[in-house]
């Protein structure tokens, strides 16, 4: 039977189960909805929910780390994802925030947690790990009530750049040119770089077959998955583009060169052609994240237009 939460809009009813590309689809409908009735940073952008979907699809299994809350017509209305480290995220449409999906949400992070551990105590022994944007007060309260303790540093710096600004030419070095991934004959190389460059962290183990299913995803356009090509062949350098159409804003996943490519200006030339592939998409601007510590990157994307607009908040309760 459905069920009512204590001052939901509407009942909702028991979650149906994931059918996968379908959900993510939803997902992403979700936040762009949210964001289109709240400010720019209460919502991820859907690239970021993009790629945690994909990591959870590579590694994990979607119908055990993804729990989906829908209303009596079908509409989904909240999500969570529990994903490696171990991590936890929900978000919830405006009409239902704090309406019990965050408490039900939790209860089910918990148990989750308590089963992974069961089954492989070394792999999910870590402290559990979430997080809220810096100006997000009530999410910042909720994990406080559920023993949740701010880490003491700035997970992520949070930039957005307009798009009505100018964007300047790029400038490579002879024999080096930038476009985007082809097709599949690119796979091998563009999935090197991002494990290269990502590496030892946890979505550095991306295998080919694994970056094919990412271009398989909805949402993904090869188009904007940007990449700069060395003299020797070697894709140097990567910035992938996700695009929220409702609400014009774009949105840069991983970005970065491999070492021995870097202070060549590569990455800086496929962030510009992003923003100039993304804006001919009609979008009016773009954003992007970085680690708080990671200061050579902000300065980049600060040298191409990019602003600080918020921060992103590392909570962690032991378990």
């Amino acid at each position: 039977m459905p069920q009512e939460l204590p001052g939901s809009p509407k009942p909702l009813a028991t979650a149906p189960p994931l059918e996968s590309e379908h959900d993510l689809v939803e997902m992403q409908g979700l936040l762009m909805e949210g964001r289109s009735n709240a400010d720019d940073w209460r919502y991820p952008h859907v690239g970021d929910l993009s790629f945690s979907y994909f990591m959870v699809v590579c590694h994990l299994k979607p119908e055990e780390h993804v729990r989906l809350w829908h209303d009596v017509e079908g509409r989904l209305v909240g999500y969570a994802i529990f994903g490696e480290d171990p991590s936890f995220d929900w978000q919830v449409l405006p009409d239902y925030e704090w309406s019990g999906i965050e408490a039900e949400a939790m209860a089910w992070a918990e148990s989750r947690l308590v089963e992974l551990r069961r089954r492989d105590a070394k792999h999910w022994g870590g402290s559990l790990v979430s997080g809220a944007r810096q100006d997000n007060a009530r999410r910042r309260v909720f994990l406080g009530e559920h023993g949740f303790r701010y880490s003491g540093e700035f997970a992520e710096i949070n930039m957005l750049r307009s798009l009505d600004q100018p964007i300047p030419e790029t400038a490579l070095a002879a024999g080096c040119h930038v476009r985007a991934v082809a097709d599949a004959s690119d796979i091998p190389q563009r999935a090197a770089a991002h494990r290269e460059v990502w590496q030892p962290w946890t979505d550095g183990d991306v295998t080919d077959e694994d970056y094919t299913a990412l271009t398989q995803l909805p949402g993904y356009n090869r188009d904007l998955d940007v990449i700069a090509v060395a003299p020797d062949g070697v894709i140097a350098a990567t910035a992938n583009g996700w695009l929220d159409p409702v609400n014009r804003i774009g949105c840069f996943g991983q970005v970065g060169a491999l070492p021995a490519y870097r202070r060549r200006g590569m990455t800086r030339a496929v962030l510009l052609e992003g923003l100039r592939r993304m804006q001919a998409r009609g979008m009016g601007r773009v954003c992007i994240s970085t680690g708080v510590s990671n200061v050579p990157a902000i300065r980049l994307y600060a040298s191409v237009g990019f602003e600080v607009v918020n921060q992103y908040l590392d909570y962690v309760r032991t378990v």
